[in-house]
């Protein structure tokens, strides 16, 4: 019996005694970047919420040789008193973000878990109709016209004194004038005279030395412009 009891025992020594064998290719449960950091950040504010619990017990209880009422506050409690707190806190805050976006509505937006101000917006620019744009136009054409009878039918220079500066301005807030070709004379031939910049789209209101408004393209107006004879 003791020598078959014996070899039990050495066979199990020898056994429990083998190392390990490493197996390859097992699955091993990680957390991602994400998870990992919120459960850092998670256990940084639980420590910093305990410790503050430690401090308010501390200074609490010191307080019990000026003020004897008081009660003795037990960390349990202290806890209580800290959470608490804090509730009282993130409703108070909870208020003034509400009273915030109440009093300014849409300034902010929200950012992941935050909130920041909302992009300012640029006014829409209003393009005038083309009724606005041919009645201005037009105003430039009484202007020249009007300069024209005085100097023999001769257009003025775009640097004309006689012409206000406000009827050389297309109908747009840039405030950017009319393009104008000096030169001519009023109603001789039918070439451009002024016409609008590329503001209100791929057509352009065109004034033409005959007095007429018309609505050319670019390539027209390119193509009138080539086809007039060089100074």
């Amino acid at each position: 019996m003791r020598s078959r009891g014996g070899s039990l025992l050495v066979a199990a020594l020898v056994f429990f005694d083998q190392p390990a064998v490493a197996r390859a290719g097992m699955p091993v449960v990680l957390l991602g970047d994400l998870a990992r950091m919120r459960i850092q950040s998670i256990s940084f504010f639980l420590l910093a919420f305990l410790a503050c619990a430690w401090v308010v017990q501390r200074v609490w209880n010191s307080l019990r040789a000026d003020f004897p009422r008081l009660p003795r506050l037990g960390y349990r409690r202290a806890v209580g008193m800290v959470a608490v707190w804090g509730a009282l806190f993130v409703l108070l805050l909870t208020m003034i973000s509400g009273a915030r976006e109440l009093m300014t509505p849409g300034a902010w937006k929200k950012a992941g878990f935050t909130y920041k101000l909302a992009e300012e917006k640029p006014p829409a620019v209003e393009i005038p109709h083309e009724a606005e744009r041919r009645a201005a136009i037009e105003r430039l054409r009484v202007a020249l016209w009007t300069y024209a009878r005085g100097h023999d039918g001769r257009l003025p220079a775009s640097d004309a004194k006689e012409i206000p500066d406000e009827a050389w301005r297309v109908p747009d807030p840039s405030g950017m004038r009319y393009l104008y070709r000096a030169g001519h004379s009023a109603d001789v031939g039918h070439a451009v005279l002024a016409y609008e910049p590329g503001l209100f789209g791929p057509e352009r209101m065109v004034l033409l030395t005959d007095g007429r408004v018309v609505l050319f393209g670019l390539k027209e107006i390119r193509s009138a412009l080539d086809g007039e004879p060089k100074p």
